[in-house]
This record gives structure tokens, C-alpha cells and sequence, in this order.
């Protein structure tokens, strides 16, 4: 039976396009979803996820599929779908909403209940949908608050009242001095969280935190640290050595679900990607390790042969492939053998070995490549390539073909800072820079998200102007064309008129105002990026934008004194002001 499209099939984001034909009689988010909520005097059931997610795919699987459960939210609710890489503003302010309900971090897919003032009555992230894991199932959950509503339905407001009163956005700043002691607390902090047996920080799921690597690289290069150094080296090499980093395709995934950095949550993020690009490339500037190099060029490979077209490059890679999580990255043993022997590679056994293929299998019984030694990396390209060409028969994951302007602008970032190495990717940056200009722009106006052949609708964020930003400064030191140096400052003075206030920043200028957080979650915040920008435009082009840095560091100072490590790329850019940019590289 032909199932009729939703409204979703007009929009252009991919994630809400792949939900088009759920049975559920899903809205963008949108006036008309929010009136008709208020006509009806219904609750709104809003699902934010996006394209890789490998738990949004369940969800959807097993509950948006299902016709009775549709029936159930058509009935009883209005249920929006939002695409949190198109709108980070209103992912944000749920995720905070999530936090202040659960006392603990969300994730995704994000799924809040609340009416159509926004008040939040109920927030979760997966649900499944009978009775699992501890929870109650989407089925039953729907209709007790469904009953709720309709019968409790002051208490629940007054209580998500109080919970939107705790989110608003505070406009007293609770500060202190921030001094040179912050190399020392954030120093220690680093020495301290490091996981030295297995490399990064923190217990599984372990992601890589390059914000975190990047202010121990910098650290180093203000002191001579070598204990810094050997942290990073150690990290990248164990969280590159097989599992996390996909040794076949390049490419690095978004994080490990153990603490061995072996098996992966499968999906490949441009974000992910781009920041190792660039740590790589500068731990290979400080020490000459040709593997670093290599696997930098090999992510950028990656990057341009799978995630990009014509210049610009896509959000994110799948885990899933034919509905399997990690289907097209795992490998058969005795497959492995005869691609091996059919290839005349000699001891195909012993190969497979030392890529860590076994019959028993290191993955659901199933092998993720991974090598046994590092001395073996050069030696085993041409194994690497066979396994490469057994993957060419699977079907690839999908890719997200939204272009966001803050993602593409840390790849081309990246690429130029290679490029300093490897200088055809200079070209290929710079180019990359022109069509993302022209691409996402409009005169002065900056777009977010963007999907090609379609308009965009999205305007840009705060993220959007810093990462921007930086990139044009990137592309001026290289070249010292003065356009890049030009375009950097129009984007730092639109960005302070439109989101600055005194010293706080906002992530848009839309609906949720909400200041942005200052903490590196998946990638550097963009406060600390935005600092990088003014700094840069204090030091080339007026000493004035220097009072916005002491500004900005003085709003997070009481936070950045105590958690640094937290803060990352606010504290190294913080350092880099104490220092007069001796910590710039």
C-alpha cells in the first residue's frame, strides 16, 4: 500500500525528508503546527535528531514506522520534527530544558512534550516502544501524558514554568581575576583527567576531544612541556590505530563505545574530521612523524572523495548501511582470506593477523580492522587496499548532503593548515572558500544550512560567523591577499552588533536567544572560536576589538578559573591573550 507523504517531503533537509513517509502526520517546525496545537488544545510531541544517528534510525524504526503508535500521536498530539544540525538554536534550549528536567546531559534523538507556549512537560531521549531497558515504552508513555494534560493540566504548567524560569538567560556575570596561574590549574587538570593506559580523557564513550589536544599542543609550544606533547602523540595514536579511525576508507567516527578506542559508533562527522585534520597537521609540524601526516592526508581524502561536491562538503556519514549499524566497515574472516589470496598477497593469514582479522572476530563476531603495531602501518597498504576493494561491492552508508557553513569553513580551516605541508590542498581550500562564500551568502548576510539546488531559509549563527571568520584569517596568513582579511572583520563586526552583549554571546538572534554555552561539547564552543577571531582582527587590523576579548573573558572568567579543561579553546585563546599570541602557532 502507497503511504501518503507528510509534510516533511517539502522540506529540504535530508533527516526530515528520510521521515516523510512515516505514518506520523509530522510538521516543520512552524507557526501552523504551533496554532493548530493552540486550536485543538493538544500537546506538541517534538523529536529532534539528525541524519547519522544510529538510535534516531531505531526510534523511527520502531516506533514512527508503526501504524498504531502513529494513530496514537495523530490522534493525540501534534508532533514536530526538527533536524538539530539545520537548527542548533532550538536543539540548544531543549537540551538545556532536558538537562534542568533529568539532571543529567540529553543526547539524541531528543524528544520533549510541551504545549504550544513551549512550556515543557516531559523531556527524554530515545523511548522505546514497549516497556525496555528500564523505561516506560512510547505506547504507554503517550497516553499517561496524553490523560495528564487533560486532567493535571495547571500543576504541569506551573512545574514547566519553573523549569523555563531556570533557563532563561541570566544577564549578571559572577566573575573573577583571571591570571597566568590558568596555564598551571589547566596544566594539571590535563595531567590529571588523562587516561594514559588508553590515550584521551574520561571513561567510554570515549569521544576524541580535540579541543582538549589542541590546548595541550599549545601548551607545549608556550613551555616545552614534553609531558604535554606525549599526551597528544599518545592519544592520537591509540585512538588512530584501528576502530575509531577507519584505516580502510580514512576518516575518523564520532566517538568509541569502549574505553580502547576499538569499536565505534560508525558515523562519520565533518566536524570530527576536520578538527583531527588540523591537530594532525600541527603535531606533524612539531615533530616530523611522517604517520601523522599521513593520516591526515588520508582524512582529508576521505573528506573530498566520499563528503564533498563540487568544493563543498557534507555534514555526515551514516553508521547504518542496509538498515545494519556498521555494516559496511566490518569484515568476514574467511572473505578477507580469499580477497587476500585472489590478490597474491603472500601469507594471507599472517596479514589478516596483524590487522587484528580473526575467525572468532573482535565485533559481534565480525572483525573492525585494527593494527597490531604502528611499525606495521606502511608495510600493509597494499592489504589495506584489497580490503578497500571488498568494500566497494557494499552499499556505502548515507551521506547528509547539508552544507553548513561552520563545518565546511573547519574543513577548509583544515585543509589550509595541511596545506602548509602538502601544498595542493591550498587550491583545493581556497577554492572551497569561494564557493562556501558564494554559496552561503547573500551580500552581508550569512546562511547556515543550505542543501544544494535548494534556497536556504536558515540564517547564519553565531558559529557561522566565527567559523567563517577564522577560516578568512587562515586564508589571509597563507596568501596575504587582503579580501580573506577584509571579509574576516565584516564577519567579526556583524557578529558583535548582532550577538554580542556585554561579553556574553548568543547563539542566534532568532526565537531562542539563549547565550551560548562556553563549553567545547562537539566541537569547539563558539565563544572561544569567536575570541579567536577578535584577537586575530585586534593584532591585524585595530586595537579596539581587544576590549571585546576582555570582555568576553571577563563574562566566563568565574568558570574558566575552575574548569578550564572544560573550556578548552576558550582557554587557550584565553591563554594566547595573557601571552601576547606567543601560544599561537
Amino acid at each position: 500500500m502507497r503511504r501518503e507523504l507528510n509534510r516533511l517531503s517539502k522540506e529540504s533537509s535530508p533527516y526530515l525528508q528520510a521521515h516523510a513517509k512515516n505514518p506520523v502526520d509530522w510538521y516543520p517546525w512552524s507557526e501552523e503546527a504551533f496554532q493548530r496545537a493552540k486550536d485543538e488544545d493538544k500537546l506538541i510531541f517534538l523529536s529532534i535528531g539528525y541524519s547519522s544517528c544510529h538510535w534516531c534510525h531505531v526510534m523511527e524504526i520502531e516506533s514512527f514506522e508503526n501504524e498504531n503508535i502513529a494513530s496514537l500521536l495523530n490522534e493525540n498530539f501534534i508532533s514536530i520534527k526538527v533536524d538539530k544540525e539545520e537548527r542548533p538554536d532550538i536543539d540548544r534550549h531543549f537540551q538545556n530544558i532536558f538537562v534542568q528536567m533529568n539532571g543529567r546531559v540529553g543526547g539524541w534523538p531528543l524528544s520533549i512534550f510541551m504545549t504550544h507556549q513551549k512550556i515543557p512537560i516531559f523531556s527524554a531521549t530515545y523511548i522505546p516502544p514497549e516497556d525496555n531497558y528500564g523505561m516506560v515504552g512510547f505506547r504507554k508513555l503517550t497516553k499517561s501524558i496524553s490523560k495528564k494534560y487533560h486532567t493535571q493540566k495547571e500543576t504541569l504548567l506551573q512545574k514547566g514554568q519553573i523549569i523555563l524560569n531556570s533557563i532563561a538567560p541570566k544577564r549578571e556575570i559572577k566573575a573573577t581575576k583571571v591570571t597566568e596561574d590558568l596555564v598551571k590549574i589547566v596544566s594539571s587538570q590535563i595531567k590529571s583527567t588523562y587516561d594514559s593506559k588508553n590515550g584521551g580523557f574520561g571513561e567510554a564513550p570515549k569521544f576524541p576531544r580535540v579541543s582538549a589536544l589542541m590546548l595541550s599542543l599549545g601548551l607545549y609550544r608556550l613551555n616545552q612541556d614534553e609531558e604535554l606533547l606525549k599526551i597528544v602523540k599518545d592519544s592520537i595514536d591509540k585512538m588512530s590505530i584501528g576502530g575509531l579511525y577507519d584505516l580502510v576508507d580514512g576518516g575518523y567516527c564520532r566517538y568509541s563505545v569502549d574505553k580502547d578506542w576499538l569499536v565505534p559508533h560508525f558515523e562519520k562527522m565533518l566536524y570530527d574530521n576536520a578538527l583531527m585534520i588540523e591537530l594532525l597537521a600541527e603535531v606533524y609540524s612539531r615533530t616530523k612523524i611522517k604517520r601523522y601526516l599521513r593520516l591526515a592526508k588520508s582524512s582529508a581524502e576521505f573528506l573530498l572523495s566520499k563528503m564533498s561536491e563540487d568544493g563543498l562538503f557534507f555534514s555526515s556519514s551514516d553508521a547504518d548501511s542496509d538498515g545494519v549499524e556498521g555494516g559496511y566497515f566490518i569484515y568476514d574472516y574467511d572473505e578477507v582470506i580469499v580477497a587476500f589470496t585472489k590478490a597474491g598477497l603472500e601469507s594471507p593469514e599472517h596479514i589478516a593477523k596483524k590487522l587484528n582479522i580473526t575467525k572468532e572476530g573482535n565485533f559481534e563476531g565480525a572483525n573492525i580492522v585494527r593494527l597490531s603495531s604502528w611499525d606495521d602501518y606502511e608495510n600493509l597498504q597494499e592489504a589495506l587496499d584489497v580490503l578497500k576493494d571488498i568494500r566497494k561491492s557494499r552499499v556505502h552508508p548515507k551521506i547528509d548532503n547539508k552544507v553548513l557553513t561552520s563545518w565546511n569553513a573547519m574543513a577548509i580551516k583544515s585543509l589550509l593548515k595541511l596545506s602548509k605541508f602538502e601544498p595542493k590542498y591550498q587550491k583545493i581550500a581556497l577554492d572551497a572558500l569561494e564557493k562556501l562564500h558564494n554559496f552561503m551568502g547573500r551580500g552581508s548576510k550569512v546562511y547556515h544550512s543550505r542543501v544544494i539546488g535548494k534556497e536556504s531559509s536558515v540564517d547564519g549563527f553565531l558559529e557561522d560567523f566565527a567559523y567563517l571568520g577564522v577560516a578568512m584569517v587562515e586564508a589571509y596568513n597563507i596568501t596575504l591577499k587582503s579580501h580573506y582579511l577584509s571579509f574576516a572583520k565584516d564577519l567579526t563586526n556583524e557578529a558583535i552588533k548582532r550577538f554580542y552583549r556585554g561579553g556574553k554571546w548568543s547563539i542566534g538572534d532568532g526565537e531562542f536567544r539563549d547565550f551560548v554555552d562556553d563549553r567545547d561539547i562537539s566541537y569547539p564552543s563558539e565563544v572561544g572560536v569567536m575570541l579567536d577571531l577578535i584577537l586575530s582582527m585586534s593584532n591585524l587590523e585595530d586595537i579596539i576589538y581587544k576590549k571585546f576579548a576582555y570582555k568576553t573573558i571577563q563574562a566566563h572568567s568565574y568558570d574558566l578559573m575552575r574548569q578550564p579543561l572544560a573550556r578548552a579553546y576558550l582557554s587557550l585563546m584565553t591563554i594566547r591573550y595573557l601571552k601576547d599570541d606567543k601560544i599561537k602557532s
